[in-house]
């Protein structure tokens, strides 16, 4: 098995969490869990195989194994990886991901969650269920892959920063930084996953911001310009007419209306 579906779009029910400890006594265990998924996070050097497939394990890698799959495990002295046991909803849409994969510079942050997924399960149960689901859009994004439902990896870092830093100048060759590619290179693959140059989107969802701002908050039209990077009064007069189908003033009365 190289690859498993998932449904996010309701949050998991987490059973059990904590740290794996294992290969103390023995250097392969077989197991499988009828009814629930395993995820794990790795910090030990091992090998997985589920099915047939063989997957190396590395410190920073983390795995997902559906329920009623048996995993073999072997390992290299005394093993340890933090997991989560739980069942995920089976409606929604389901998005192909990478049964083992690299968590890359998402490592620290997804071990962060899963220590407040632990501490948090004998007190709270929801709580522990909103920080796996976390951890599972994570995975979810993490691989550029080309398969059908997946965003390259380089888009949805340009997006986050986009989103970041709607306020301030946002030329494409810096956030072709931010996102580790060439400009070339992102403007190619913006254009191909959201159908927008990467100054279209840009001026879409700074309009987008500006009418959320207009319609559901009481700040003054000059402080949600400049919220949204377009700070000139008249050049935002003209976006929003051309983007919103109106100006700033009969945006907001919309909404009251």
């Amino acid at each position: 098995m190289e690859s498993v579906s998932l449904c996010l779009d309701e949050p998991p029910e987490v059973v059990n969490a904590g740290v794996g400890v294992h290969g103390a006594s023995t250097a392969h265990e077989a197991f499988r869990l009828p009814d629930l998924w395993q995820l794990h996070l790795y910090s030990y050097v091992g090998r997985l195989s589920v099915e047939g497939a063989v997957h190396t394990i590395r410190p920073g890698r983390v795995s997902l194994i559906p329920p009623d799959t048996e995993a073999h495990f072997r390992y290299r002295g005394k093993s340890q990886h933090l997991y989560a046991h739980m069942r995920l909803p089976r409606v929604g849409t389901g998005q192909s991901v990478p049964l083992m994969q690299d968590a890359g510079s998402e490592g620290p942050l997804m071990a962060g969650l899963l220590r407040h997924a632990v501490a948090a399960l004998p007190v709270s149960a929801a709580r522990a269920s909103a920080e796996v689901w976390t951890v599972l859009w994570h995975i979810a994004q993490l691989t550029g892959s080309d398969e059908p439902g997946h965003r390259h990896s380089a888009v949805t870092l340009a997006q986050a920063y986009i989103e970041e830093h709607l306020a301030e100048p946002l030329p494409v060759p810096v956030i072709a930084r931010a996102a580790r590619v060439s400009h070339t290179h992102l403007t190619r693959l913006f254009r191909a996953e959201t159908g927008l140059t990467v100054i279209a989107y840009v001026r879409h969802r700074r309009l987008e911001r500006a009418r959320h701002l207009l319609q559901s908050s009481t700040l003054s039209i000059p402080a949600v310009a400049t919220a949204v990077g377009i700070a000139d009064l008249q050049a935002f007069n003209k976006a929003c007419r051309r983007g919103l189908g109106a100006g700033p003033r009969a945006v907001r009365a919309t909404a009251l209306r």
